[in-house]
């Protein structure tokens, strides 16, 4: 009990050190044409490249538009998260960004901060709520592109290893398109399931997935849709010698990633994204739009690109930013904008 208010004081000076002067838009809606705007983003998950980009995304802007963003890392832990939305509740910020979470333990106090005022904008969580603008990645999108290059590359009829874990929203959507994938392609025979979510993801999936491929040597697809999850099935493919032999399916991208996808006798051999920093600055739009009074939408959609091994490798591409520069869609989303926006990344 002492550890636990211990650490509810130290959240509450460090989110309360965290807020300093925010820049005023000439042009703009109130509050912005004044400054002072103070947002935060709580987020669940805060391991992986792909983390790290959203809030890159995210910060760079919330520079854009004067805000003065504080970021708060979950850390996979539920009531951590809990605790930080209260603490920003108490501060009196004006708008709350929720990247990932468990809806079970944040729809009260998502409820709270609304009732207080401040406008929410949630990112790939599903909190039921009328009120709070969902930002999503078109999840269902991202698994079918996937699953129609394995169709493509496969066939219509293979074993195939499942990636998954329920109760996180893009993975439940992700899920449901597996599912129906499976029942249009009879000949696809899902063999194994497996997955893990916690603060060393990639390398529990491997620990998994050497287990679950051992298990079953004749399956020759994995469908892994979170590249933490395609990251482990990679490293355990090559500890067990069978990367030749294996073809990984993935959604989302980084750096990293695609430094994976396209190194020798990779099996990691196709993955479908947007671009993490450009889903983390339409967080920020839709939740600057909500503060200003203008309505974002219900649903605020980011398309995804599907992009091959091949792709990458001939086009010569090493970091997510010549990603951007070579597929200028990947790049860019003009979702959640106004005239007074300045648009990031850029």
């Amino acid at each position: 009990m002492v550890k636990h208010t211990l650490k509810t004081i130290v959240s509450a000076l460090a989110l309360a050190s965290a807020f300093g002067a925010s820049a005023q838009i000439a042009g703009a809606p109130a509050p912005f044409d004044k400054g002072g705007v103070k947002v935060a983003l709580v987020a669940y998950l805060s391991a992986g490249d792909f983390y790290q980009a959203y809030q890159a995304g995210a910060q760079q802007q919330a520079k854009a538009l004067g805000i003065d963003l504080r970021v708060y890392p979950g850390r996979q832990d539920a009531a951590e998260q809990r605790n930080q939305i209260e603490q920003a509740i108490n501060q009196k910020v004006h708008g709350i960004i929720v990247d990932h979470g468990l809806p079970e333990s944040l729809k009260d106090v998502v409820q709270k901060a609304v009732d207080a005022g401040i406008k929410v904008v949630a990112f790939d969580v599903n909190l039921d709520n009328a009120k709070i603008p969902q930002i999503e990645q078109s999840d269902h999108a991202l698994a079918r592109h996937a699953l129609e290059q394995a169709a493509k590359d496969n066939g219509k009829a293979f074993k195939a290893g499942y990636v998954y874990v329920a109760g996180f929203a893009p993975l439940d959507r992700r899920n449901e398109v597996w599912t129906e994938f499976k029942a249009q392609n009879s000949g696809v025979t899902e063999k194994v399931r497996f997955g893990v979510v916690n603060a060393t993801t990639a390398a529990s999936v491997a620990d998994q997935a050497k287990a679950a491929l051992r298990a079953n040597p004749d399956v020759t697809v994995v469908f892994a849709p979170y590249d933490e999850f395609a990251r482990g099935v990679k490293l355990a493919a090559q500890e067990l010698g069978i990367s030749k032999k294996l073809k990984i399916y993935s959604a989302d991208v980084s750096t990293a990633d695609i430094q994976e996808i396209t190194e020798a006798d990779s099996p990691w051999v196709a993955t479908v994204a947007t671009n993490p920093a450009v889903v983390g600055a339409v967080s920020v739009r839709a939740v600057a739009l909500s503060i200003a009074g203008k309505d974002p939408g219900r649903r605020v959609v980011v398309e995804p690109s599907l992009l091959t091994q091949k792709q990458l490798r001939d086009a010569g591409v090493k970091t997510v930013e010549e990603l951007s520069a070579k597929l200028p869609a990947f790049g860019q989303s003009t979702v959640a904008t106004a005239p007074w926006i300045k648009n990031a990344p850029n």
